[in-house]
């Protein structure tokens, strides 16, 4: 089931894509207020067609900052390293915080704020978000508390990351959090998913990577996390990036105002954005 947040005729929805339309779940205030309470049990009639919507992205306004991993992918994790020893990974599962005042949708734009940084990148990620809060879940329960899956792009500007040795500023710039096009249930996917997940910069594709390429999984994650912290609802979690960032090349190709780019992930769809 393909769930999005969108505009139409100036009021914010939540719906259910059925084909080329949507069926609007108007009882539900947003995404995270439908994450809580359940899906329903029946569609209402009211049907819109998508055409005349206006895509948002499917949690625009998180209400806790998203959790990262970083250098979840072996390939990833080394050209990171050789980018910068602030980017080593050792034998455990790197987190960090992105702040996300609101979630840029499918098609939106991503502001290069000149005036931070000159080595802005992209990341290609597969997120997974919390169904129900989550505490001392063990491994072989997790399955049991994934709502669902959608897109990220990690925009990430390099030098804030890399001198600040954390990389919360680096990752938290206004529009730094495209995320979309839809919120998919879990039970669309196999668990754990194996999920192909590209890149594009300007039609040249740059990553290209599977979710069976994960160095830590989503049992280990959500296990650990939970172990002394308790994952509510609606949390959502971005898995990490495959090889071919901007900085991962010689020399780096970081982006540029103007370019395009574009996330794919199977089952899902597409996410893209103009750099501006």
């Amino acid at each position: 089931m393909k769930l999005i947040t969108f505009q139409y005729q100036e009021e914010e929805l939540i719906g259910i894509v059925q084909e080329n339309e949507v069926a609007p779940l108007r009882e539900f205030a947003t995404m995270e207020a439908l994450i809580r309470a359940g899906l329903p049990e029946a569609l209402p009639e009211e049907r819109i067609p998508l055409s005349q919507v206006k895509l948002l992205a499917p949690i625009p306004r998180p209400s806790q900052d998203v959790i990262c991993l970083g250098m979840n992918f072996a390939d990833h994790s080394k050209e990171a390293a050789r980018f910068s020893d602030t980017m080593k990974r050792e034998n455990y599962a790197v987190y960090f915080s992105k702040r996300v005042n609101e979630a840029v949708a499918d098609k939106g734009e991503v502001d290069s704020h000149p005036e931070v940084t000159s080595q802005l990148d992209y990341e290609a990620e597969i997120a997974f978000v919390i169904g129900k809060d989550a505490y001392q879940v063990p491994r072989e329960k997790v399955k049991d508390y994934i709502f669902g899956y959608t897109i990220i792009n990690d925009v990430s500007a390099r030098e804030a990351q890399t001198l600040h040795k954390q990389f919360y500023f680096g990752k938290s710039l206004d529009t730094f959090t495209p995320m979309g096009p839809c919120l998919v249930t879990s039970d669309e996917f196999s668990f754990p998913p194996e999920i192909n997940i590209r890149c594009y910069v300007n039609e040249e594709l740059r990553q290209d990577g599977n979710t069976r390429q994960w160095i830590f999984g989503i049992e280990d994650v959500v296990s650990e996390l939970s172990a002394g912290m308790t994952l509510k609802a609606g949390t959502i979690v971005a898995m990490g990036t495959p090889a071919g960032v901007g900085m991962g090349f010689t020399p780096p190709r970081f982006l540029k105002k103007q370019d395009i780019v574009r996330c794919e992930a199977d089952g899902i769809g597409s996410l893209t954005n103009t750099i501006k």
